[in-house]
């Protein structure tokens, strides 16, 4: 994996720019609000690139602020991951990060494919049918484990540690 890579956080965005997980690895709450900010601040970063590179999952690198480097893909689908690693003065490779989002990629499609979940909520289905169940519900804990288990992967081999 990425040497010296620490994730602070992921973001799963929807097709409808609806934010699904936002899930951050600091130990400080107050910093949650700002990892909201950057997956918002990135869609349009991300729909730009996304129509000039079609048939390209990973991103690249869509913006550096302040101590963190914002990295994007996109699926087929339409889903948006977002990744926000703390920046570093060390080299990180795209096959790197693109294998990290591939790992994510695909624990998102195994959490989608419980035929068991309930993909929209019962409660906002009959008003509105876009509005997708968000997975900070307990339903979707197998995602949220994987992500955390992916996220720790990563900074073991960066010999960092992450908290979550």
């Amino acid at each position: 994996m990425a040497p010296n890579l620490r994730l602070n956080a992921v973001a799963f965005i929807s097709p409808q720019n609806h934010p699904i997980l936002i899930r951050t690895f600091s130990k400080q709450d107050e910093n949650a609000i700002k990892y909201h900010y950057i997956a918002h601040t990135s869609l349009d970063v991300i729909e730009e690139r996304a129509s000039s590179k079609s048939s390209e999952c990973y991103l690249g690198l869509l913006y550096s602020m302040e101590d963190v480097a914002v990295y994007g893909y996109i699926t087929p689908l339409k889903v948006k991951i977002v990744l926000a690693a703390a920046l570093t003065d060390a080299v990180v490779r795209d096959v790197d990060l693109n294998m990290i989002f591939k790992a994510l990629h695909m624990a998102y499609y195994s959490a989608i494919s419980n035929p068991f979940l309930v993909l929209q909520d019962p409660a906002s289905a009959v008003h509105d049918s876009s509005r997708p169940l968000l997975a900070g519900s307990p339903k979707w804990k197998h995602l949220r484990r994987r992500i955390d288990e992916i996220a720790r992967i990563v900074g073991n081999s960066s010999n960092t540690s992450t908290g979550g």
